[in-house]
């Protein structure tokens, strides 16, 4: 038996895994072997064949950053023709929009606004309260909230208080890309650096606010540093982490400056299912639908994942790359039921609102 042989009976066992064994994983471990073993850990971890969706909407209050990403084709600088901020009455249009589809996640991200402090966030998200108490605020990135901290003088803890208190419910795992800095001094040079983007997050588990995280991979990270934004995750959860999910997607290249290709779906697929072999102290992983499409959505649920994310009411920053998928409460329910499964809707914290 060789060593692969051996680290694939030690997972199949319950087995946890070491970054060196991972990467042989990874890098050597044929797809459909990987996805048996992620897809028993599945099995394990959610025994009753459901598989979650959130109806929810993402509002891009603003495409004005200051960060310019060059795997992002969303931003705009600020005297450019195309640049905006909505208005509030904008803004509570497309929150009345999702709550008519019976919508229950509101997911507000824009860019690093260089004018926006922490008072127009509190203003706004009290007032959403005020007028949507059903609606779960989803909202802003650790890169937001961090910019918000600078303008406004803040500490990050500081920040995180005040914007939770002003009706902030759970924070999103945005802009994590691949938490290395090599890779982040590469495609995203203006943005916080991983520990910046985890200091963010401890803060907000020790708030009590429910966190997700994600990875954007394809574009210019190697396979070790795949395994180690993955690992990282992992231990920022041991350390007192409140991530409920952790979402995969790949790069998408379409009309950025970084261009070039992205990971393939055999590729998409082996990072996905690693992703639920090595984080067992995170319940949930997501399929990408919105960078993967429906058909490699169902795939992915016999790959580890057990949730489909949103339905997306709108979306705009993938959209902006080339890549965009729509998706009903319908056409989500015929998704998961034609792979096997049956279907569910939830809220942000994966509490069953309704099966189907």
């Amino acid at each position: 038996m060789n060593g692969l042989d051996t680290l694939i009976d030690n997972v199949a066992a319950g087995g946890s895994l070491a970054r060196e064994e991972a990467l042989l994983l990874l890098q050597k471990g044929d797809l459909l072997q990987l996805g048996r073993l992620a897809d028993n850990i599945r099995r394990k971890l959610h025994p009753d064949n459901l598989v979650t969706f959130v109806v929810d909407r993402n509002v891009n209050y603003t495409n004005i950053c200051e960060s310019k990403c060059k795997f992002c084709a969303f931003y705009r600088d600020q005297g450019a023709v195309d640049a905006y901020l909505l208005a509030e009455e904008e803004i509570f249009a497309k929150i009345s929009e999702l709550v008519a589809v019976g919508g229950t996640q509101l997911l507000m991200q824009g860019g690093l606004h260089p004018d926006l402090g922490i008072e127009w966030f509190e203003q706004l998200f009290t007032r959403i309260r005020e007028r949507f108490p059903q609606v779960q605020n989803h909202s802003l990135s650790p890169a937001e909230i961090t910019q918000i901290a600078a303008i406004s003088g803040l500490t990050i803890q500081d920040a995180v208080s005040r914007l939770k208190a002003a009706g902030l419910n759970s924070i999103p795992g945005g802009g994590a890309e691949i938490l290395v800095d090599r890779v982040r001094q590469e495609i995203s040079p203006k943005k916080i650096g991983w520990s910046g983007w985890a200091e963010v997050m401890r803060e907000a588990a020790r708030a009590g606010m429910p966190t997700t995280a994600t990875m954007m991979f394809g574009s210019r990270e190697s396979a070790e540093e795949v395994v180690e934004h993955i690992f990282r995750v992992r231990e920022l959860q041991a350390d007192g982490g409140s991530f409920t999910a952790f979402i995969p997607w790949t790069y998408q290249p379409g009309n950025t400056e970084l261009g070039g290709s992205t990971a393939t779906g055999v590729e998409y697929l082996k990072v996905l299912a690693l992703s639920r072999i090595i984080l067992d102290n995170v319940p949930n992983v997501q399929a990408s639908w919105v960078t993967q499409g429906a058909k490699m959505a169902q795939v992915a649920l016999f790959f580890g994942a057990n949730d489909l994310g949103g339905t997306m009411l709108e979306e705009n920053v993938v959209a902006a790359a080339g890549c965009s998928f729509r998706m009903s409460m319908a056409e989500m329910v015929t998704l998961i039921k034609g792979a096997g499964f049956r279907a569910a809707q939830r809220s942000t914290i994966y509490q069953l609102l309704q099966e189907f």
